[in-house]
């Protein structure tokens, strides 16, 4: 990885690890992502997005085209206002970074309309609805898209989110929001794997049976959080249940990775960083949830930066950065880590100051980059205009794949977020020049695979793990009411599913 004026040096190595590697496109329904002001560049569609629905379906063709996997939709539930604040809005505001923001739900039937294979992950916080309401969405946008839609669980962490959502308080502490989470996602599966019996839908119009009344059940769920008796509202799609991502290197956040997910979504600005994140995850759901790692998938945000010379895609980043913003970049920075950075002086060490969100975010910088002398304001917020959190890669399309397959060779991640610099450009230089040499080496997929639906689409699951259907080592895969078992059997049974549910079998 490199954001120095100089080629990564070339290194000696006679076995690489082989991946096909999932390959993501990381968007979000504001014109500012991971780039500050990308929007002011001439070559940018973003501001598109919020009145043209062209510009998702158009997306949506050159990310099939090029055998994307997934659109990873992203979403913040309130603006970063934490910089110069309280509840200053402006330098966000102006610069458009993540504000306004649409809600990504109603960009899936768009790009979902224009596709067959393309996947989309979706990222819903358990502040944002009930339970009930949310497995209706979900299964909605499942059923519509044929199966090709996944859950990125989120607990939020903006208080200008909590405000608006919880009555005007602020998020409540770390454990009550991620046990609020855990009874959340239960109620989930619940709904979507134990209230339809498989095959409960018959449409059968001789018999005037639209859907079998003894192929569902009430889930009667009573806990500290939530009292919802079911049934889901909506019947099961082709995959009966999304796919379960989750988003987090908190020590709850892995936690809740460990038991539900199957796919993590994590950010690193070094694989070694990524790689004690991977096996931390991996540790906690083999030896606690009993799962199978080999069905969890790691993907990283990263953004790449093309050209045909080392030095050309230099050029292009530092044409990128000209149109970014530093108050903007200095007001994400404390949206991310909750402390103003507008209390430090302009030339003090931040890796050194007592706040211990903005002292270890910066640290994390520091190790990555160890060529810049002293992390100050400048220096943090002059790193975050282009690429953001997450790692940003220079240089020719050899030169990216050389860094991509170091990520993989040191931390054996499965696939990667894309974020993008500018729109559409970053992604069609990524399907023209990046992934024929990924392919080359053997890290991507030449096509998508045959799905089993006949009518040719593929579901999300298919794409990960060649089948529709839970993994078996899944905690919540007991649930699934299966077809030919009846009401009675399947309850029978059900409360040791749910001491699996829980870790306790």
């Amino acid at each position: 990885m490199t954001r120095s004026s100089s080629p990564p040096p070339k290194k000696v190595k006679t076995e690489h690890k082989k991946k096909n590697l999932i390959i993501n496109a990381f968007l979000m329904g504001s014109a500012g992502n991971q780039t500050i002001n990308n929007w002011r560049n001439p070559n940018d569609r973003t501001t598109e997005l919020f009145s043209n629905p062209n510009y998702w379906t158009d997306l949506a063709k050159l990310l099939e085209k090029g055998k994307f996997n997934t659109v990873f939709l992203a979403d913040v539930l309130g603006p970063y206002d934490v910089y110069k604040g309280p509840s200053n809005l402006e330098p966000v505001a102006r610069v458009g970074s993540q504000f306004p923001t649409l809600d990504p739900s109603y960009f899936i039937p768009l790009m979902a309309a224009v596709t067959k294979k393309l996947a989309f992950g979706i990222t819903i916080s358990t502040i944002s609805e009930q339970p009930y309401h949310l497995a209706r969405r979900l299964g909605t946008l499942d059923l519509i898209s044929n199966g090709r839609v996944g859950w990125n669980i989120v607990t939020s962490y903006l208080n200008s989110a909590a405000r608006n959502l919880l009555n005007g308080e602020n998020l409540p502490p770390n454990d009550v929001r991620y046990a609020r989470a855990e009874e959340y996602v239960d109620v989930v599966y619940k709904l979507f794997l134990s209230s339809w019996q498989e095959g409960a839908v018959k449409l059968d119009s001789e018999k005037v049976v639209f859907t079998d009344p003894n192929g569902l059940r009430h889930i009667n769920h009573e806990g500290d959080h939530f009292k919802v008796p079911g049934p889901a509202f909506t019947q099961q799609s082709a995959q009966k249940l999304p796919v379960i991502i989750q988003a987090g290197v908190s020590a709850k956040g892995k936690e809740l990775a460990a038991r539900n997910a199957e796919i993590v979504f994590l950010s690193a600005l070094t694989p070694q960083d990524l790689d004690k994140q991977v096996k931390a995850v991996k540790k906690i759901a083999s030896e606690k949830y009993h799962r199978d790692v080999t069905k969890i998938k790691f993907i990283s945000l990263i953004t790449v930066i093309l050209g045909d010379t080392h030095e050309l895609a230099e050029e292009k980043y530092r044409y990128y950065k000209s149109y970014a913003d530093e108050e903007g970049a200095r007001a994400m920075f404390s949206g991310w880590t909750g402390v103003d950075l507008n209390k430090f002086e302009d030339d003090e060490t931040l890796t050194n100051v007592d706040q211990i969100a903005t002292a270890s975010a910066v640290k994390k910088w520091q190790s990555a980059y160890p060529r810049v002398d002293r992390w100050t304001k400048k220096t943090i917020a002059d790193e975050i205009k282009v690429g953001g959190s997450g790692a940003l890669i220079i240089g020719t399309p050899e030169e990216v794949a050389d860094n991509i397959q170091e990520w993989i060779d040191i931390s054996d991640i499965d696939g990667f977020n894309f974020a993008y610099a500018v729109l559409p450009e970053t992604y069609e230089d990524i399907v023209e020049y990046l992934l024929p040499e990924l392919r080359r080496r053997g890290l991507a997929a030449e096509d998508y695979q045959q799905g089993s639906q006949e009518s040719g689409y593929l579901t999300f699951r298919e794409q990960l793990f060649g089948k529709s259907t839970l993994d078996k080592t899944h905690p919540a895969e007991p649930l699934t009411w299966r077809s030919g078992e009846s009401r009675e059997q399947h309850e029978k049974r059900y409360p040791d599913a749910l001491k699996r549910l829980r870790g306790d079998l």
